[in-house]
């Protein structure tokens, strides 16, 4: 086990260099330093000076990959990428364009993120597998034809008319919870029920369609038959052996998952006016913020990474066939 999570661990750091140089480059593929100065300074007409001067301040007046006017290693570590790179690997993020320490705005936005991710995340998953054993105990029927017609449906539906028509309905024609925003303390819980719902409803028809094929492929296997030879309930054979069976195709999915129980999601946020990690990288898009985007980017591909870790230590636990080596 050891010796598979250092070989693990060792594997994410090129995934994390590549990950970081793909982000350097799609970034500055639409936008220049100069750009950024333009953007920051809000000003229509920016003299240089002014441009040069934002530059050298934040260390946007080198080179992005290579400098050729250094000598021996300072062309690679002389340059944008390096110097911006390096400190993220320590999770010394700096700051953001408008001077905000990004570590702090990440531990601030962080309980927000969290309050709406983890009721989404539990009561979505449990939605999904009651709804998908449901139509699987009643397969074949016009029930299951309809549970199936319905996920399709719900699958089609954009998540934005889950939004907006939520926010329609509940909040302004029946006036139930508040359109957005975010209060304080045990007050907050009424400013996450809309976002919650809306997004357990949203995410429920693709994920319960998808847990329905699964169990349906392990209804049809042979430990299945002969449970119901030896006469055990319909239900006992679902929750006994096809769910207990199923649990690695569902932890794998649930992986997917991990990174936005921390940086939440950007539309519901966004719509909601939640001060989460989401709302924060959409602002941070929005203002050409290459600092924040990064670090956010980065902070996701160390939590799948980490996500990925937990999946296969957790295959043990559910199949002890399973070794780790």
């Amino acid at each position: 086990m050891l010796t598979y999570l250092i070989r693990r661990f060792l594997y994410a750091i090129p995934i994390l260099i590549g990950v970081n140089l793909i982000t350097f480059a799609l970034f500055f593929i639409v936008n220049t330093p100069d750009d950024m100065a333009r953007m920051q300074l809000g000003a229509k007409r920016v003299t240089p000076e002014a441009i040069e001067k934002w530059k050298a301040e934040r260390g946007y007046d080198k080179p992005l990959l290579w400098n050729a006017a250094a000598a021996g290693t300072a062309k690679a570590t002389d340059t944008i990428f390096f110097d911006k790179s390096l400190s993220m690997f320590a999770f010394e993020f700096g700051r953001s364009e408008d001077g905000r320490d990004i570590m702090t705005e990440i531990r601030t936005r962080m309980g927000p993120s969290l309050a709406i991710a983890i009721p989404v995340f539990i009561l979505g998953l449990w939605a999904a597998i009651t709804f998908a054993l449901l139509l699987v105990f009643f397969r074949g029927t016009y029930l299951d034809l309809g549970g199936v017609v319905l996920c399709v449906a719900m699958m089609s539906i954009s998540s934005l008319f889950y939004i907006i028509g939520g926010q329609w309905l509940i909040s302004k024609v029946w006036n139930l919870v508040p359109i957005s925003g975010l209060g304080a303390g045990l007050d907050a819980t009424r400013f996450l029920i809309l976002p919650v719902i809306i997004s357990v409803i949203g995410g429920l028809g693709g994920a319960a369609r998808w847990y329905r094929t699964i169990f349906i492929e392990e209804s049809n296997r042979d430990y299945v038959r002969t449970a119901r030879a030896k006469g055990l309930s319909e239900l006992a054979v679902l929750f006994r052996h096809v769910l207990k069976n199923a649990m690695i195709p569902i932890l794998t999915g649930v992986v997917v998952v991990i990174p936005s129980l921390f940086l939440g999601s950007l539309l519901i946020e966004s719509f909601f006016s939640i001060p989460g990690l989401g709302s924060y990288t959409i602002d941070a898009i929005n203002a050409q913020d290459f600092a924040v985007v990064r670090a956010m980017v980065f902070i996701g591909s160390v939590l799948y990474i980490v996500g990925l870790w937990l999946t296969d230590i957790s295959y043990t636990l559910v199949d002890p066939r399973i070794r780790l080596n």
